[in-house]
């Protein structure tokens, strides 16, 4: 295996350095490029001011007197790029000669309104906006989304710094079912979970379909559906005020963004996935895709912009899931035990555990997206322009995972050699089989128009926004067989663990040649049932409108006054319905259903060999629904149809109205923008009440309904120094919010009543009362360019959080108790204070300045630091590690590009992380769930011909490491489940005309 390795990197070295040698092979041509800055009108030097070539590391810095110089530039055409704050100008096209100097002459433009974040094609281009804005981003630019193999844009975002994207989430797709796709879903931004941040495309606040958290899909959109993508990691008054963690704006392109009249590109691609061909699949898919813009119009005032995309993959992966069978079936104890099987005095809970039984498992299924995005511009004069922007994202996803289940029975303990210390010993390890579908149908689309009008020093900008996202699971099936179903004595084992543990602490259940042939023999199950059906829909329509006003003055320390209001309003819908057929009276097998279609040579192919069957989701459905009884409904294993039927429905409105104002003072080279934001929110939720009467049985339900509303003011100042035009620092203390997800506030009311005298009265329900997330935030920051291609920033951040609520997906968040007398309620309730804190650090230097070819190298890094815990508002929980935060993250980058062709290797760590809280129900934290350190290899090169063509070849995880693993126990991997997804080969071709 470690010779393969070397021999494959040896080839990939070998291969870098041929390139290197033909590129030396060419005659080196080179000119420079000279000009003059200057200030349109007073013909003022701009001294100081960032000249570069766009889309290279070539630039310059002016002096006093506004003159530049740019030496050793290739011949060729190019655009000339020019910062300067406070002043704007067009690119400037020119060409450099084999030999010579090339002069030019640049006239800056005032800006009169605040800089838009629009399209950025390339990293350079990406520096730029990032030391030009107002408050703290990051970007990631087309070229960075286009020159990858990920699967989607979340796992795009893991290259910035900050940010964890983790592949599973809770409640709906919670634990190793999520994760069994092999990509990326959510994102965390500064150590806070993904429900912390908003999510824009084009500036509209998207949807939230998500049926139990605020979380959107990020793995519904593909990168090549989006063109730019900025993280902005501090909030201004003027964005939305619920963003803890950050605020990530998707953007697309308008025909504005182009230099050329009429231009377009069409896109074809092939993926190979490798786990799928490690179990005998093709394990292909691909893509096309295709872009158009034009200007037209007496004077190309018209401007449309149109793409669409359309992708596939199909995926078969592996999966072990100790740790899942650890909490569905109780699959673990502690080594060494008291009398009771509890963990023995003197030891050490954590490094106590083990495997007792485990599932294990083949995931496979596909994937289909596809949707696109259309933009209209009109400029109708100088001072007016209108515009209008849709996108769409469908995915469908079809998943299924082949569970063979060994199961502890009959764990007793007995004495061992230490007095008062017991080991336990398993009786017999049941043999069964689980199959079940993760299926999922999710869109997500933003609708809205627009204009800007300028009048004087008065900038106008009204909008109209509209979005919708669903995130369903038409059609969930499982169906299970076991062998002990007649007989409970048979696979008669003896031991204190069902696994020994290899290399990396990877488990390996020891079989007993019994229960060796029969993991080999499933089909010979018997049926237990004829299966399970459940129907889940989840959606949200968001629409709204806002309307900011800018006013900009001549002189003065106060350079611009801005305000706005904004109004939104978003309905909710939820349920989630479960039907199960009941149980196989007599003893027909899985074999005589006709589920199975061929087999899978081994289930994990290079740990276990056992021979598993195929299984048809077509024929699974067809056994349940030939079974299925109208009365079978059993959402929640109540009495009355009308109550399972109801019993998950919730329906819920929510409107959020919105007012700023913000400054903004120049006092040289300083600017101040102090602002403050009011935001007011009122949520209506609707959901059913499943009663009793006063003997406690349970009677006909009903709808009932809450109200929630928050006030919250939000103020702001920020601060930015810039001592030259290749440096920024930056200050801000800024407030931020976030709502508790619908499930916490209005969850189903389910009322018992004890047998106790006096009877006691239980009402479990979700709070209405429950309090917002409140933050304080501070950011301090610097960012650096450099005349010899290096860019470099540092940021230091600090939150101080309020209430806190955990992600508890459909459970109760913090669940508390109250009342007194017979009557208790039993809700969720907010935690206590929190802290996150952290130190990011980037750099990117190409070393221009080495001799031809080597001047095509460089080197990029990012790393981060963080703390971030909190109080959950429980015993013993209150110091926890928050959600999804790694403590340290990095990604490091090699890169050569020339004028056509460029290598990246890049490599990507994140440190363990929470996941879960308390995952045993032990009620203490030694038990929660985390997930290993990741560490993954990329690999990109691309080439770009004359003629518009272009070739890219992507691998994502070169060295194929598992892409999921999540252990009970931060420093303990006794009881885990694991993913392996193995590795993905993208190849694209991309013609632009």
């Amino acid at each position: 295996m470690c010779s393969g390795k070397r021999a494959n990197g040896k080839i990939l070295v070998e291969a870098i350095l041929a390139v290197l040698g033909a590129s030396a092979a060419l005659t080196a041509v080179a000119g420079t490029v000279t000009g003059q800055v200057s200030v349109q009108g007073s013909g003022k030097p701009a001294a100081n001011a960032r000249v570069g070539i766009a889309g290279t590391a070539y630039g310059a810095v002016t002096d006093a007197n506004g003159h530049f110089v740019i030496a050793d530039v290739p011949a060729g055409q190019y655009a000339l790029e020019s910062s300067y704050p406070g002043f704007s100008a067009a690119q400037t096209s020119f060409e450099v000669s084999d030999t010579g100097t090339t002069a030019l002459s640049v006239a800056l433009d005032e800006v009169k309104q605040l800089k838009n974040i629009t399209v950025v094609a390339n990293r350079y281009d990406a520096s730029n906006l990032k030391m030009n804005a107002v408050n703290t981003v990051d970007v990631l630019s087309a070229n960075d989304l286009q020159h990858t193999a990920v699967h989607n844009v979340a796992e795009a975002l893991g290259l910035i710094s900050g940010i964890n994207i983790t592949t599973t989430g809770s409640g709906y797709f919670g634990g190793v079912d999520g994760a069994a796709r092999g990509e990326g879903m959510f994102a965390s931004v500064r150590g806070l979970p993904s429900e912390y941040n908003v999510n824009l495309i084009d500036g509209v606040t998207v949807a939230q379909g998500m049926p139990y958290s605020r979380s959107v899909q990020l793995s519904l959109l593909p990168p090549s559906g989006l063109q730019t993508i900025v993280v902005n990691k501090t909030s201004t008054a003027d964005m939305d005020g619920d963003a803890i963690g950050g605020t990530i704006d998707f953007r697309t392109p308008t025909a504005f963004d182009y230099k050329q009249t009429t231009s377009g590109s069409v896109t074809g691609s092939g993926r190979l996935e490798s786990r799928a061909r490690d179990y005998g699949g093709d394990g292909l898919g691909g893509g096309l895709a295709g872009e158009f813009q034009h200007k037209f119009g007496d004077e190309q005032q018209f401007g449309f912009y149109a793409s669409v995309y359309y992708d596939y993959r199909t995926s078969t992966n592996s999966e072990v899931a100790a740790a899942t069978s650890a909490l569905n079936d109780h699959s673990w104890t502690f080594l060494h035990a008291d009398a009771d099987g509890g963990n023995a005095a003197g030891y050490d809970p954590q490094h106590n555990l083990t495997s007792t039984g485990m599932n294990v498992g083949v995931v496979a299924g596909w994937e289909r997206r596809y949707g696109g995005n259309a933009s209209f511009d009109w400029q109708v004069d100088d001072s007016l322009s209108l515009y209008a922007r849709t996108t769409y994202a469908y995915a469908k996803t079809d998943q299924g995972t082949t569970f063979v289940q060994l199961l502890p029975q009959d764990v007793s303990y007995v004495p061992s050699a230490t007095a008062g210390v017991y080991t336990p010993n398993i009786g017999r390890i049941a043999s069964r089989f689980w199959y079940e579908t993760n299926p999922e149908i999710a869109d997500l689309a933003t609708f809205q128009i627009g204009a800007r009008k300028t009048s004087g020093g008065w900038t106008f900008m009204p909008n109209l926004f509209y979005s919708f996202g669903d995130n369903d699971r038409p059609n969930h099936v499982e169906i299970d067989g076991r062998e002990d179903k007649f007989s409970q004595t048979n696979y008669a084992y003896s031991g204190s663990s069902l696994v020994n543990y290899g290399s990396g602490a990877f488990p390996y259940p020891q079989l007993t040649p019994a229960l060796l042939a029969q993991v080999n023999n499933i089909p010979s199950l018997y049926a237990s049932s004829y299966g399970e059906l459940t129907k889940i829909y989840s959606g949200q329509k968001k629409g709204g409108a806002k309307f900011d006003v800018r006013y900009d003055f001549e002189d003065g320390a106060l350079s611009a006054l801005q305000f706005g209001v904004k109004y939104s309003k978003s309905s909710r819908n939820f349920s989630n319905r479960d039907w199960w057929t009941g149980g196989v009276d007599d003893t027909s097998t899985l074999g005589d259903l006709g589920i199975f279609n061929g087999n899978y040579s081994a289930i994990f192919p290079g740990k276990y060999p056992w021979v598993t069957p195929k299984v048809s989701e077509t024929a699974v459905s067809n056994v349940i629904y030939s079974h299925l009884r109208d009365d079978d409904l059993d959402s929640c294993g109540k009495a009355y149809y009308v109550n399972n039927w109801n019993c998950n429905t919730m329906r819920g409105t929510e409107a959020v109205a919105a007012a700023y104002a913000m400054a903004t003072f120049s006092l040289g080279n300083l600017e101040i923008v102090p602002g403050v934001r009011f935001e007011h929110s009122s949520i209506h939720n609707t959901f059913w009440v499943t009663p009793s009467d006063a003997d406690g049985n349970e009677t006909v339900g009903y709808f009932d309904s809450n109200h929630t509303a928050y006030d919250e003011p939000l103020p702001s100042v920020f601060l930015t120094w810039r001592p030259d035009a290749r440096t920024a620092y930056r200050a801000s203390v800024w407030t931020s919010y976030t709502r508790p997800a619908f499930v916490q506030l209005g969850g189903g009311s389910n009322i018992s009543i004890s047998n106790s005298v006096p009877a006691v009265t239980t009402i479990t329900q979700g709070n209405p009362d429950l309090k917002p997330i409140e933050s304080t935030n501070l950011d301090l920051s610097g960012e650096w360019s450099t005349e010899h291609g290096g860019f470099f920033s540092v940021a230091g951040f600090y939150k101080r959080l309020r209430n806190y609520i955990y992600d508890a997906g459909s459970g109760q968040a913090n669940p508390g108790s109250s009342g007194s007398g017979t009557v208790l309620y039993s809700m969720p309730t907010n935690g206590g204070n929190g802290r996150v804190y952290g130190l990011e650090v980037s750099a990117r230097q190409r070393f221009q300045d080495l001799p031809e070819p080597l001047n095509g190298l460089g080197v990029s890094f990012n790393a981060t630091r963080q703390h971030a815990r909190a109080d959950l508002g429980m015993d013993g929980f209150e110091n926890e590690h928050m959600q999804s935060a790694p403590n340290a993250m990095a990604n490091v980058e090699l890169f050569y590009e020339r004028e056509r062709f460029s290598v990246n290797l890049s490599y990507h760590f994140s440190s363990s992380y929470l996941l879960g809280y308390d995952y045993l129900h032990q009620g203490a934290t030694w038990d929660d769930l985390w997930a290993r350190p990741t560490r993954r290899v990329d690999l990109h090169a691309g080439y770009h011909f004359d003629n518009g063509l272009s070739l890219d070849l992507s691998i994502s995880n070169l060295t194929k490491e598992y892409s999921y693993w999540a252990h009970v126990g931060r420093s303990d991997l006794a009881v885990s489940d694991i993913v392996d997804a193995g590795m993905t080969t993208l190849l694209t071709a991309k013609y632009a005309f």
